[in-house]
């Protein structure tokens, strides 16, 4: 798993290492990512990349207001030569999937994804279908005071295990990418650097075989009681987001080539799994959270292991 960012951060997506880890930590723990930028910072490159060089199918939704569930899910068509109705899958069937603006979507489109992301299937008609596994949703977000958003609702952004940005590539990176252009058609021919056996071991793994001590709980207790005791904070980070937290740090681990996770992978993870849950009090909406964060991760002492 390694040497698929390496050689994707070092000769095609320079400057994307640390996004281009989250979204293979996220895939790694079962979950799905939000990344949150402003447009063309080259969120979809990176995610045709990660999907060709991993060897998995992949899909791209362009969000609009005008966008329905069924666009995402897929819909029964009449088919007159059988005389019956025949479903056709929509992009959310694949192993890595795009939701490109998703805030742009409205909350009853947004809402379809939420049985896709938490029970991996989706139901039409009363018909249950199963997702493809691995499977991961790869959501962008605009920043919330751009014109024509839907702020997400608090249950779809617990969903995502992390959140993040990309950011400015760095001057010469940028300089480069000036000269000669995007490369998206070079990124659809990359070739597959691991086997779908391979990732699949590499999830099991991180699931079932990364050791989680009693010391390194307690502190991720810490940090969940922390929010919650907060005065700041009205709702702090639940059960869900603290089983998260411990997922993706198990990931960090494994990235790390460790079969056990200490108290900095917890902490190094904290701000991009538990900022984006943090609910504050009405009149205190405008503090920034990850800020926020991690002010309370310096107040927690690190557990000796």
């Amino acid at each position: 798993m390694v040497a698929v960012l390496e050689n994707l951060s070092g000769k095609h997506l320079k400057g994307k290492g640390r996004a281009l880890r989250l979204c293979l930590m996220a895939l790694l723990t079962g979950g799905h990512i939000l990344l949150e930028d402003i447009p063309g910072l080259g969120k979809t490159t990176m995610a045709l990349a990660f999907a060709s060089a991993l060897g998995l199918s992949f899909g791209r939704v362009q969000c609009t207001s005008d966008l329905l569930p069924s666009d995402i899910t897929g819909l029964s068509i009449y088919d007159r030569n059988e005389g019956r109705f025949s479903f056709v899958k929509g992009p959310i069937f694949n192993n890595i999937v795009l939701i490109d603006e998703i805030n742009r979507a409205m909350p009853k489109t947004q809402s379809a994804l939420l049985e896709a992301m938490e029970e991996r299937r989706v139901t039409v008609e009363g018909v249950t279908y199963q997702l493809p596994d691995p499977f991961l949703v790869l959501a962008t977000q605009n920043p919330a005071e751009q014109v024509g958003t839907f702020p997400l609702p608090e249950s779809q952004m617990d969903r995502f295990v992390m959140r993040t940005g990309i950011g400015y590539p760095p001057e010469e990176i940028e300089k480069e990418i000036l000269m000669h252009g995007s490369i998206r058609d070079e990124i659809l021919h990359i070739p597959a650097l691991v086997t779908h056996r391979d990732l699949v071991e590499a999830i099991e793994a991180v699931r079932h075989q990364v050791y989680l001590g009693e010391k390194v709980t307690d502190y991720v207790y810490a940090i969940i009681a922390a929010t919650r005791n907060h005065p700041l904070i009205q709702t702090g980070i639940s059960t869900r987001g603290g089983i998260g937290l411990v997922e993706a740090a198990k990931a960090a681990a494994y990235l790390a080539g460790r079969p056990f996770v200490v108290p900095e992978d917890v902490r190094e993870v904290a701000p991009v799994v538990c900022a984006h849950r943090l609910i504050f009090r009405p009149e205190q909406e405008g503090v920034d959270k990850e800020q926020l964060l991690n002010a309370l991760l310096q107040e927690i002492p690190l557990p000796l292991t």
